[in-house]
């Protein structure tokens, strides 16, 4: 992404030299290096950064304020992100690039040439491309390097952001030989395999008594505020908090009031027809044409709208609004409006209609050696191409019913997916050759045709009218009268709730709604109803805003908000109201099985419980210790567990499971027969530990780090 940054900055002659040079922008496609490029991360910070405070320390490592900003508009450019999206996406990448270059070389991993043309003959893009080939026709990574460094001469650019991909691609090899060690230090004997093997394998059949916790009365226990704030202390670690805060706050929206509507709609009534109108500077009358009678259509457009003229022809579909139906069926030179689109009012004039000018059509690509944005995977030649596009023609031709299914299999286009639709397309759309074929068929019509891309049995499968009309367009805006009602409205409520602290009251006066959001976090923008507020929410962390504090914002798309601090959360605390009803369940389940195991502890056989309880026996079949969910019961793997520990047919104790107190008996087993090898057991458990690897060591090293997060100072 970095690359295509730098891209923008150059001239055309520049971003020519690169096209003819496209190894970069092969290696930009073709390899996933990250979510975006961070350049410079894995040579320390960007050069020419001057001294500031750090946006954050990593294990006592800075990270310089500037080179964030630096990253944070560059992504903002790139992925037209809010700044607080781009601040926590480059957060994360570059934390995680921070936190593995330390642990490299803390380590002493290095990467070298090897270990890059490792990376580089993974791309396919790159080992197919001709000049990068041996006589032989196998990718050769010295005549790689010597177009490199040919490069370095031509094109210094393009070189210096071949540099910025070269630091990544070694940033990789490190990551993988990091990794690789780690999954070396691991390994599963076979007697590993062997239990993994009786674990999925070994069976048993079983009846049981289920006592379900719901079915004991809540009633019979007493739970107070002290025993709640008891079993919490017990285990605070589970229910501490970030740092949060509580807030009200009411919005008034800038919106256009019906008086306003009916101006614009009195404005565009106006532009429709010839008029005439007293100039004050002339002295005299003028007329001035309409949209129904003006003769140069563009100009009267850019006059009057405030969108340009749109010259292209549209389906119905694409009018996409309620007048649809009405708009088509005008005649040239008619007037329909004005009428409300979305968030505009417009009055439109009919030009043009063209039969069947929008078709809809799906194919079935046979692409060639040579043939324009040929996947490289495709070897074929020319002749061969015809041949098999002859084959796929014929084919769909005696089953056109088929034709999706055909267009699944075979077709070498991205639209294979879709079984080759194409969608509606007009002329201008599609390369000539497979437009001319669509425009003069039928419906219903199977062709070949031969373009740039390859040949293509094509299905010809719907065809719509398309027309062209004039918009005039207003915007729904509201009146500077309205927006001073606004204004005074919400200066009127702030200053009330300011002087009474009670933002509720004063809202409840005025039938005002009042929106609470219980959990604001540090980094968030956007709050119900309110996206991009991050004024807001740093105002709710300022240390000189206090609990009941009120203040009136701005909002991004018009009108304000005013918002009430009503609570603060310190980090680490225990917000209990917010896990009482959590916490309560809990303790009512750890009550419920004590009681239960204490009722019917004199019980010995699953059939005298059955009796004392009123309960039917159950049973399960073929359970093994892979599968944790015992049938009807939900979850269990403690009381799945135990029961491959019971000799048969002797009752087990009570047993206090997820979701009930069980009896359990064992009727039968079935060990499964030894195999000579339990290797590939053995191998399957290394395949999950590596996957389990790779999930999981950025998190453990994340969790071990010492990391300090001034974000919330800048941002």
């Amino acid at each position: 992404m970095y690359f295509r940054i730098r891209l923008k900055k150059n001239d055309m002659a520049v971003l020519g030299q690169i096209r003819q040079r496209s190894v970069f922008l092969i290696l930009v496609i073709g390899m996933a290096l990250f979510a975006f490029v961070i350049s410079g991360v894995f040579d320390g910070n960007s050069a020419g950064s001057g001294p500031t405070d750090p946006i954050a320390v990593v294990n006592d490592e800075e990270i310089e304020l500037t080179f964030y900003r630096q990253l944070v508009e560059n992504t903002e450019r790139s992925y037209n992100f809010s700044t607080m999206q781009a601040v926590n996406a480059v957060w994360d990448q570059l934390i995680r690039a921070t936190i593995f270059r330390q642990e490299f070389k803390r380590l002493g991993i290095d990467a070298g040439k090897e270990q890059i043309e490792m990376i580089l003959t993974q791309d396919q893009r790159i080992v197919q491309d001709p000049r990068f080939q041996n006589e032989t026709g196998f990718f050769d990574f010295g005549i790689f390097t010597d177009y490199i460094n040919q490069l370095r001469v031509e094109n210094p650019q393009g070189y210096n952001s071949w540099k910025t991909q070269e630091e990544n691609i070694v940033g990789i090899a490190k990551e993988n030989i990091y990794y690789d060690l780690i999954k070396s230090s691991t390994g599963f004997t076979e007697l590993e395999g062997k239990n993994a093997y009786h674990s999925q394998n070994d069976k048993v059949n079983l009846k049981y008594i289920r006592l379900p916790y719901s079915e004991v009365p809540d009633s019979l226990f007493e739970i107070s505020n002290s025993d709640v704030k008891q079993f919490i202390n017990k285990r605070k670690a589970d229910y501490e908090t970030e740092e949060s805060r509580t807030v009200r706050y009411v919005i008034f929206p800038e919106e256009a009031s019906e008086a306003d509507e009916n101006q614009i709609r009195a404005d565009l009534e106006k532009l429709k027809t010839r008029r005439i109108e007293y100039n004050d500077v002339s002295k005299l009358t003028d007329t001035i044409e309409g949209l129904a009678t003006t003769k140069n259509i563009t100009d009267f457009v850019e006059q009057y709208s405030e969108t340009p003229f749109d010259t292209i022809y549209k389906t119905k579909g694409n009018i996409a609004n309620e007048y649809a139906d009405i708009l088509f069926g005008l005649n040239p030179g008619d007037v329909f409006g004005p009428y409300k689109d979305r968030n505009q009012f417009k009055i439109s004039r009919f030009l043009d209609r063209k039969k069947g000018g929008a078709i809809k059509a799906s194919h079935i690509l046979v692409s060639f050696e040579g043939a324009e944005r040929v996947n490289p995977d495709v070897t074929r030649t020319k002749e061969e191409a015809k041949k098999r596009g002859q084959e796929l023609y014929r084919k769909a031709r005696r089953n056109p019913d088929d034709f999706a299914q055909l267009a699944t299999e075979n077709s070498d286009g991205p639209s294979k997916s879709l079984g080759g639709d194409l969608g509606f397309f007009q002329e201008g759309m599609m390369t000539d050759k497979f437009f001319d074929f669509c425009n003069r068929s039928r419906v219903g019509r199977i062709g070949l045709v031969e373009t740039e891309f390859g040949f293509h049995i094509i299905k010809v499968t719907d065809k719509e009218d398309v027309v062209l009309t004039a918009d005039v367009t207003k915007e729904i805006v509201p009146s500077e009268e309205t927006s001073n009602v606004v204004f005074q409205k919400t200066t009127q409520f702030e200053m009330e709730s300011i002087k009474s602290e009670q933002l509720d009251t004063v809202a409840k006066n005025y039938d005002y709604e009042v929106k609470f959001v219980q959990k604001v976090n540090l980094l968030e923008e956007n709050l119900p109803g309110l996206p991009r507020q991050r004024n807001l929410v740093q105002w709710l962390f300022n240390e000189e805003t206090g609990v009941g504090d009120t203040k009136r914002f701005s909002m991004t798309n018009g009108g304000y908000v005013v918002a009430q601090l009503s609570g603060i959360t310190p980090k680490g605390s225990v917000n209990v109201e917010s896990v009482r009803f959590e916490v309560i369940q809990e303790m009512m389940k750890e009550l419920k099985a004590d009681y239960l195991l204490k009722t019917h502890a004199d019980k010995t056989s699953i059939d005298a419980l059955a009796s004392a309880a009123d309960k039917e026996v159950e049973t399960a079949s073929s359970v093994t210790q892979e599968n944790t969910v015992l049938a009807g019961a939900g979850t269990e793997p403690y009381v799945i567990g135990t029961a491959f520990a019971l000799p048969l047919n002797q009752a087990s104790v009570l047993i206090k499971g997820n979701n009930g107190v069980y009896m359990i008996e064992v009727t039968s087993k079935e060990i499964a027969e030894e195999l000579e090898s339990y290797r590939a057991y053995a191998n399957a458990l290394q395949k999950d530990e590596n996957t389990r690897i790779n999930n999981s060591i950025y998190e453990a090293l994340r969790s071990s780090a010492e990391i300090e997060d001034n974000r919330q100072l800048y941002y």
